[in-house]
This record gives structure tokens, sequence and C-alpha cells, in this order.
């Protein structure tokens, strides 16, 4: 984490603990000819368009004082959608049993990407119960080759 997001998540972490909210994710990032300061937010049962225009208001109150960002950007708080990341061992801990997508950096029995139910986790390894075809498998991937992870929806 930059020292921009580092001090933008010390400002924004107080309004969220307030409202019992949780940060999922929050970006600097520079898209074309803008910046934008991206912060994804949830709770538990889900976030509404209210709560996120809340937090964007008092983070934009305090940013109006407060604001380490020297060039002009754009503010956006939002929910991280149904297929969210799961970046930190909390994520991967709150979506055990949850369906889920994961991307290898090489592949595990012939195949770069997985899908399929969040079964376990720990330092080394994650276990995810999925379908080939109507069967039922189970693997394990090893968390050193896992690129990234994130909610998928089940169709």
């Amino acid at each position: 984490m930059d020292n921009i997001t580092q001090k933008i998540e010390e400002l924004l972490l107080p309004i969220l603990k307030e409202k019992d909210f949780y940060l999922v994710d929050l970006e600097f990032v520079k898209e074309g000819a803008d910046y934008y300061l991206r912060a994804y937010i949830d709770k538990d049962g889900g976030i509404d368009i209210d709560e996120c225009v809340y937090v964007s208001e008092k983070l934009s109150e305090i940013l109006d004082v407060d604001d380490p960002i020297e060039q002009a950007y754009i503010l956006e708080v939002s929910s991280p959608g149904a297929e969210r990341p799961l970046k930190s061992d909390e994520d991967l801990k709150n979506a055990i049993g949850e369906y889920i997508h994961v991307s290898l950096y090489q592949k595990v029995e012939g195949a770069k990407i997985y899908e399929g139910h969040l079964t376990e986790f720990n330092d080394e390894k994650l276990e995810l119960d999925y379908k080939v075809k109507n069967i039922k498998k189970h693997i394990t991937l090893p968390r050193d080759i896992v690129a990234s992870t994130r909610l998928a929806i089940e169709f």
C-alpha cells in the first residue's frame, strides 16, 4: 500500500467503524487523463447505495480539510459487487462455503482456473469442492501459485 492510500485508509476507517462497515479495498489509480480514489466497502448483509453515499459525503468532508492527494481526482465509494475480490485471510475465512473463482500462476491438474466451493484454507493451501461434467471433485491448490481469488456466481 502506498503512502496516499495508507493515509486515506487512516481517515476512512473511523467513518466505517462507526457504522459497522468494513473496507474491502482502496485504490488510487490513473485511468486516461483522470485520477480515481476508489473505496470498496461492505457490511454483513450487504451495503446499499445510501450507505455508500453517506461514507462518500463523510470522507469528502474530511478530505476537504486533510487531503494528502495533490492532483485533482474523482472519489468513488461503492459496494465491491457480487464477484468481489478476496484479498485477505479474513476475506477467505468469511468465504468458506462460498462459491469462488481461483486464478493460478501455473496449471494444477491441467487447469489454471478453478471455480468451486471453498472448503478450507491456510497459509499453504486452498481447498475447493468443484464439479466437472456434474462429477463432484475436490482439489488442493498451493497458496504460493494462487494469483487471485474472488467470489463467483454459481450457474
